[in-house]
């Protein structure tokens, strides 16, 4: 990949994640953090309703099917570890319930928000 496609790709990413971002604003989420990263994970978007802390995957791809096959289970992986350092630097949030979801992207089309898209131990 060329350094002008890993641009793009990383302003197309960027993109992705503020219409996910503004999605979940509308649905009334709280973001509490974005492209949170550590060694060996990261997390998209972290963000809280109610009582409910969630860890967000944003994935933009051509097609629905196409984004939910992306995330993989070694990307779960990694995502568990980032939400186990997000946890131990933030643990006041500690108490409240957890889920896993993901806003897929596709051109043209309104983000899709599935909720409690994947479960992962993070205990």
């Amino acid at each position: 990949m060329s350094k002008s496609e890993r641009q793009a790709a990383f302003r197309n990413g960027l993109s992705a994640e503020t219409k996910a971002a503004w999605l979940l604003r509308l649905k009334l989420y709280r973001i509490l953090a974005r492209r949170f990263k550590v060694p060996g994970g990261e997390i998209d978007l972290v963000a809280i309703k109610g009582k409910t802390l969630v860890f967000i995957e944003v994935k933009a791809r051509g097609t629905l099917t196409t984004a939910l096959e992306s995330i993989t289970p070694a990307q779960q992986r990694r995502i568990a570890n980032a939400a186990r350092a997000w946890l131990s630097r933030h643990p006041g949030h500690m108490a409240l319930t957890q889920r896993f979801d993901a806003v897929f992207v596709a051109p043209g089309r309104w983000p899709v928000h599935i909720v409690n898209s994947f479960e992962i131990d993070i205990g």
